[in-house]
């Protein structure tokens, strides 16, 4: 994670960087599995417009890359800027990336294998663009922007579609030499079966994302435990949302509870293997799911954590609840981006 690597991820663009230094606009895009976001920013990071879609991943790669431009030029038209402004595009993409080509190498949720958004966005634009996985973005969006301020190591795990981790130390995005990492969905912690987006059984995202909390509270549904949710949303998983959920829990109902509990649990045993590996002194918790119901898993995580950390651990971190909501993987993909391009 040196000097060497940035250079050889960004190298900057010319165009970009002749143009009038007080007119530059930045641009952050969020790819997640179920939607996109644009957004333009000025030097500063103030938001001057934006615009979001919903991804249609199960429409092929081609098809999302042609809504990831489309969306771009939404976004520069409602900021009222114009292509050759752009001094630079941060991108964050679920999945590992090769870091040096800015290539997305698997997006499981997507269906995705190596991609190339960095050459296609860069030569669309005519600008350069740094690709990062899209909860680093996320979690250096809450290190520059939000709850993880001024932390010297700063980890991010965010529930969602699947589980996404992340981590900023002293001010830089965690990396491998070739690679993104932090893949903690992916980390096996039980035996359980089910399978999570790549596969892999018993892993943190196959128990604990927001996926996997719909697909048990569908089964309860069918069985008839959940009677009032039946009645409302079917079993279709589409219809089983953040709110939805987060409406049960607040209306008692003992079935959707124990089911998030469960998920929880192996949440915060995450969490634990992180704070273990890491020793950071700020953990993030964020995406819908977190943000739906904070002091829900506020409370559950302080708790689970607390009880199975190492003694000389307990005083060392903080679990706080993410700040930022959607605003933080286009802020953290938009600053990296201005990061390494400025560098």
């Amino acid at each position: 994670m040196g000097d060497e690597k940035e250079k050889d991820a960004v190298a900057v663009a010319p165009a970009a960087m002749e143009a009038d230094q007080g007119e530059r606009v930045w641009i952050g895009f969020d790819l997640g599995g179920t939607k996109m976001l644009a957004t333009v920013f000025d030097e500063n990071f103030k938001s001057l417009g934006r615009e979001r879609k919903k991804t249609k991943g199960h429409e092929g790669a081609d098809t999302v890359i042609n809504r990831m431009i489309e969306t771009i030029k939404n976004a520069l038209t409602a900021a009222e800027r114009s292509e050759k402004q752009v001094a630079g595009i941060g991108v964050g993409c679920p999945g590992p990336i090769d870091t040096k080509r800015g290539m997305v190498l698997e997006a499981p949720n997507l269906g995705w294998r190596n991609v190339e958004i960095r050459k296609i966005l860069k030569d669309e634009f005519k600008t350069e663009v740094a690709v990062c996985n899209d909860v680093d973005a996320g979690v250096y969006g809450e290190y520059r922007f939000g709850a993880g301020k001024g932390a010297e190591c700063l980890v991010g795990i965010f529930p969602g579609t699947g589980v996404g981790g992340g981590c900023v130390y002293q001010g830089k995005i965690f990396q491998g030499r070739l690679r993104s990492c932090m893949e903690i969905g992916h980390v096996p912690i039980c035996s359980d079966t089910t399978m999570d987006g790549a596969g892999n059984t018993g892993s943190v995202e196959s128990v604990a994302s927001r996926l996997a909390i719909a697909a048990a509270i569908a089964q309860a549904s069918f069985r008839g435990q959940i009677p009032s949710l039946n009645k409302k949303i079917g079993t279709s998983l589409g219809n089983i949302r953040s709110s939805v959920i987060a409406e049960a829990i607040a209306q008692n109902d003992g079935t959707v509870k124990k089911i998030v509990q469960q998920a929880g649990e192996h949440l915060s045993s995450a969490i634990v293997t992180l704070i273990h590996l890491m020793a950071p002194d700020i953990v993030v918790l964020g995406g819908g799911l977190v943000e739906a119901m904070p002091e829900f898993f506020l409370e559950l995580t302080q708790r689970r954590v607390g009880k199975r950390i190492l003694t000389s651990f307990a005083d060392t971190y903080e679990i706080r609840v993410a700040k930022l909501g959607d605003d933080a993987a286009v802020m953290g993909a938009a600053a990296w981006a201005k990061q390494l391009i400025e560098k």
